[in-house]
């Protein structure tokens, strides 16, 4: 046998507890062929030796948003201001006809709230749209008022108002979104991403076409991707009523069709807004304020789309920030699996921010896996500290908590809501420091090993990619992150370099030594 590859050189954290550690990896045909011992001898048509690198298996993002991403590189970016008359000074003279859009809004730290008619002393009669940070807020001009009957509002709109806002807009065309994958591909590998989980494609908040899926088969992107599908795209099929099954997509496609570079994973379903919002669902007011958030939509509806996605044979990746909207999900997974008990269903809480310590067992016992984001609480941890008070704070994007009680913890970005790269997540989880320096649940750290398995193996197992990424173990793909350090022992973890990043077979160079 020769091998299409050896990297020699390395100091390898396989994520493997059958060999912990390598030297030498082996890769033939896109996957790993063996380590050490087992390739030593082998010829290869190619060795790189990585001078001593410590390498990983690539990074599983398990929620994030290219295309959002994409797209929000390319608009006018407002991120950081802080007065009206800087964000009217951005926005004004935007180049071209119709729609101006613009991004990276934050209400909290304005010094007023921007308003529609401050929009239109710049933007005139084209209709504007600026996405606020979170993805659950826009401000709107008065020129897409106009266009929303029954809608009274200043400019500024949450959820289902601004989903009315958006969709004004919509469609992008297939041309557009492939370019934001490719600018987000880009962004991707650069941080050691080589497997992202798409968090809603085809309708609902963050969706760009109805043909949103052609665009991720037309753009052949060098990453792997696993789509989410919004449940609003759930139809009623007449189907054999042996089956069960009285809502699908076409063709009753749902969780694993695909290939190992682009697949369908997860039904998408939302059960509350974001915290930067203040819509997340809370069981007690946010801290200061009569406020509890607010549910996505009636229960009775929610509570069909997870039944009838869990009956359908689908993934469920069920968006719960808040604790009210987690009790709202515990039950609707306890019902659905009451009505047909599915073993391995994997169903999902994406988000999983606010977490009471009674409901820990809970999501355990239903097998349910947190997808969380610690980078919010890096980017966001001071303010959402302030918003849920002391009693609370601790129990936000939990870590050790969902360990200790033997639930899968997958790791993600949300990008780009809050910073993507891993390693700087990872370092949060280990630390749980925010980037002003306050300590967020210092109680739910985890060890760096802990830390680097949810963005490896419990991301894969999320994705249900376990039997094929996650580590570095003879016959699982050969995806794989090189470092200019081990975050095992840097004191630094979200600085260390990202030296090139590989996707079934390919190394592609990221950064110079």
């Amino acid at each position: 046998m020769k091998l299409d590859l050896k990297l020699t050189g390395c100091r390898a954290i396989t994520m493997d507890p059958a060999r912990p550690a390598a030297h030498t990896i082996g890769i033939w045909q896109g996957r790993i062929a063996g380590l050490d011992e087992q390739v030593a001898d082998l010829p290869a048509t190619e060795t790189t030796d990585l001078g001593n690198a410590v390498v990983l298996p690539g990074f599983i993002d398990a929620h994030t948003h290219l295309a959002w991403n994409g797209r929000q590189r390319r608009t006018i970016d407002v991120t950081g201001l802080t007065t009206v008359a800087q964000v009217l000074e951005r926005v004004a003279g935007a180049p071209g006809e119709g729609w101006i859009e613009a991004s990276g809004y934050d209400r909290r730290i304005m010094d007023r709230p921007l308003t529609a008619a401050d929009l239109d002393l710049v933007t005139g009669e084209r209709p504007f749209y600026l996405a606020d940070i979170s993805g659950h807020a826009c401000v709107v001009n008065s020129a897409v008022l106009k266009q929303l009957p029954g809608i009274t509002s200043d400019g500024w709109l949450t959820e289902n108002e601004q989903l009315a806002a958006r969709t004004l807009r919509l469609p992008y065309s297939i041309e557009e979104i492939v370019a934001e994958l490719h600018e987000s591909a880009r962004q991707v590998l650069s941080e050691g991403v080589t497997m992202c989980a798409e968090a809603g494609i085809g309708a609902g908040l963050i969706a760009s076409s109805p043909l949103e899926a052609a665009a991720y088969q037309r753009a052949q992107l060098p990453i792997r991707v696993q789509l989410m599908v919004s449940a609003h795209v759930l139809h009623s099929v007449d189907a054999d009523p042996a089956d069960g099954i009285t809502r699908a997509i076409d063709l009753g496609l749902r969780t694993g069709f695909g290939d190992d570079m682009l697949s369908l994973g997860g039904l998408k379903l939302w059960t509350d807004g974001g915290m930067i919002a203040r819509t997340a669902a809370l069981s007690e007011p946010y801290a200061g304020s009569e406020n509890t958030g607010q549910l996505a939509d009636t229960e009775e509806f929610m509570l069909a789309a997870i039944i009838d996605g869990h009956h359908a044979g689908w993934q469920l990746a069920i968006h719960a920030i808040g604790d009210r909207a987690i009790d709202f999900t515990l039950d609707a997974v306890a019902e659905a699996q009451r009505q047909r008990p599915r073993a391995d269903a994997r169903h999902r809480i994406e988000h999983c921010g606010l977490v009471r310590p009674e409901q820990l067992e809970r999501i355990a016992a239903l097998g349910l896996i947190p997808v969380v984001q610690p980078t919010f609480l890096w980017s966001y941890g001071d303010d959402y500290s302030e918003i849920m008070g002391p009693k609370r704070a601790p129990w936000m994007y939990r870590g050790r908590s969902f360990l200790d009680h033997g639930i899968t913890v997958a790791g993600s970005s949300d990008r780009p809501v809050a910073d993507g790269a891993p390693l700087r997540a990872i370092e949060f989880m280990v630390r749980r420091r925010s980037s002003g320096g306050r300590e967020v649940g210092p109680d739910e750290a985890i060890t760096v090993e802990e830390a680097i398995r949810a963005y490896t193996l419990g991301s894969a197992y999320a994705c249900r990619k376990e039997h094929v990424l996650g580590s570095l173990t003879p016959g699982k793909l050969a995806d794989l992150v090189v470092l200019g350090d081990d975050p095992r022992t840097s004191d630094a973890i979200a600085e260390i370099p990202v030296l090139a990043t590989m996707v079934g077979g390919n190394l592609m160079p990221q950064r110079s030594s």
